[in-house]
């Protein structure tokens, strides 16, 4: 701004009117002195002088890129967006000096960023996280920001191994990525798939099992010159037959069994035709060392030996048990016995429904014999049963049993009888489903699968619930019941409930031994129990 002169040829003081935001300074050509708005000011030095919003050029322009501009009074500074430092490690600057923003690597800055089993990646002004293989995100997407939101790495759990028609698993418990398991075929299978390992695959799952069991089977026994055949016409695993000499040949010794081995093949036996020799009529017959094979009231073998008075034979006494309701089933056990008489018996603990061969080994005469039995079904033992009244607001019973060979086809009925006059129970009642609507007099509260039962258990009557489809209705406040528990086995449409008395049906009865009532006996008098 120019100076001025007044009239009367006074100088006028330019710098004494200059605004408080400007400077007054020498004109270039040196003819005098002019106002000037200060540095981040604009305005005509004198009258105003404004502050300058250095923002409104743009922040790419003033600021340079990846930044924020932030102006103040008679000046501005700029900073780095989140995902960039600045060059000077400031945390605000003026790009005066050539300070800009660089990218920050946070996987390199930050150790554990994406936490256990994390993989970070650095990007331009960001990062993202994922899972490294033996893990999964659980609660957000594959690549995922920890910043913002609450996805994370965990173990990939892939839990227990898919079961497989009969066989069974040989697993250490592991259940990460890499995990594997061997399927073993039950005895009497043999593998007939493409393995037996299944892995666990990091999708969280394992691989479908590759083994496939096919049951072994051995076909037909081989036919065996001048001898006749005795066999039950089963040719899995353990499976025997039995030789004999035709008429006209006489047995010399060898060994007289032929057996089904795991490989599907039969063991032939040492009895051949040079040993079944042809005799003349008129010499007497030699009959086989063990003879009159039969099985006694389902526990004891007896035989008859066929020997010289005077000589001592060792038999070898064999037995095997299987069951077609429980594959996995398999009871083999083998007794000694040395004696001289010619009439002989060996009693054996057999279990009930369950199939047996049993075989009689002469070791001296190397002969053997064989017959087959399949016991019946006997009654379930009861549990002890302990009645708790006025401990709970309802009536519970407290199971305590033991483990027992029926387990697998025995249940456990809660039967619930309203108490109405004198009453009688048969004990080999079916019973019936309990509905919302009209009770019948009495009815199943509950029916149990006892090989899911522990050894103890705890059941409350009338919580209102459902026991393998029967309701367990709730009772009604001041009435008399008798509360009654009934274990029944059951096979093939063949049942039979635990009882001390027999009926002429396929049940037997009996109950537990508590009293859950002054007059329980009195239900009971029908079934013969005290």
């Amino acid at each position: 701004m120019l100076l001025a002169k007044p009239a009367g040829g006074q100088t006028l003081d330019v710098c004494a009117s200059c605004h408080v935001n400007a400077t007054c300074d020498d004109k270039l050509d040196g003819s005098g002195k002019v106002c000037n708005c200060k540095y981040g000011f604009v305005g005509n030095g004198r009258a105003f002088c404004q502050d300058k919003d250095e923002c409104q050029s743009g922040v790419s322009t003033i600021c340079g890129p990846h930044t924020t501009c932030h102006n103040t009074y008679g000046s501005y500074y700029c900073r780095c967006l989140s995902g960039y430092s600045p060059s000077n490690n400031m945390d605000v600057f003026i790009p005066n000096d050539g300070t800009h923003c660089r990218d920050i690597d946070e996987c390199r800055r930050i150790s554990g960023l994406c936490g256990d089993g994390g993989l970070c990646k650095n990007l331009e002004g960001s990062f993202y996280c994922s899972c490294q293989l033996g893990y999964q995100v659980h609660n957000g997407p594959e690549r995922f920001n920890p910043n913002t939101n609450k996805a994370f790495c965990k173990d990939v759990d892939c839990g227990s191994p898919p079961s497989t028609p009969h066989a069974h698993i040989l697993w250490k418990k592991s259940s990460r990525v890499g995990a594997k398991v061997h399927y073993q075929c039950h005895s009497g299978y043999h593998n007939v798939g493409k393995g037996d390992v299944s892995m666990c695959t990091a999708a969280g799952s394992w691989e479908r099992p590759p083994v496939l069991c096919q049951e072994t089977l051995c076909g037909f026994p081989p036919v065996i010159q001048s001898t006749e055949q005795v066999w039950n016409n089963k040719s899995t695993p353990g499976s025997t037959a039995l030789y004999f000499c035709k008429d006209g040949f006489r047995y010399q010794g060898g060994h007289n069994v032929s057996t089904c081995s795991g490989n599907g093949q039969w063991k032939r036996p040492t009895l051949s035709s040079s040993v079944c020799s042809s005799f003349p009529s008129s010499l007497k017959e030699l009959k086989p060392p063990v003879t009159h094979l039969f099985v006694v009231d389902e526990k004891c073998v007896h035989w008859r030996a066929e020997k010289y008075e005077d000589d001592t034979e060792v038999y070898k006494v064999m037995c095997v048990g299987s069951r077609d309701y429980q594959r996995s089933f398999h009871d083999k056990r083998t007794r000694f016995l040395r004696s001289k008489s010619d009439q002989l018996e060996v009693c054996l603990k057999l279990l009930p429904v369950t199939n047996y061969s049993i075989s009689i080994t002469a070791v001296s005469a190397r002969f053997t014999a064989s017959i087959t039995t399949n016991t019946s079904l006997t009654a379930p033992p009861a549990p002890d049963v302990y009645f708790r009244e006025f401990e709970t607001p309802l009536p519970t019973l407290k199971l305590r049993r033991s483990l027992n060979t029926l387990d697998p086809i025995s249940v456990y009925q809660v039967f619930v009888l309203p108490v109405e006059g004198v009453m009688t129970f048969d004990c080999l009642s079916p019973a019936s489903r309990h509905s919302s609507n009209e009770p019948p007099a009495e009815y199943i509260a509950a029916m149990m699968e006892v090989i899911r039962v522990g050894m103890e258990l705890n059941f409350t009557v009338g919580d209102g619930l459902l026991y393998g489809g029967y309701f367990n209705a709730r009772l009604e406040n001041g009435r008399n019941y008798y509360i009654v528990l009934r274990a029944v086995s059951q096979w093939n449409e063949v049942g039979e409930t635990s009882g001390e008395e027999e009926s002429e049906s396929d049940f037997k009865v009996s109950f537990f031994k508590s009293v859950f009532s002054l007059r329980l006996k009195e239900a009971l008098a029908s079934c013969g129990l005290k």
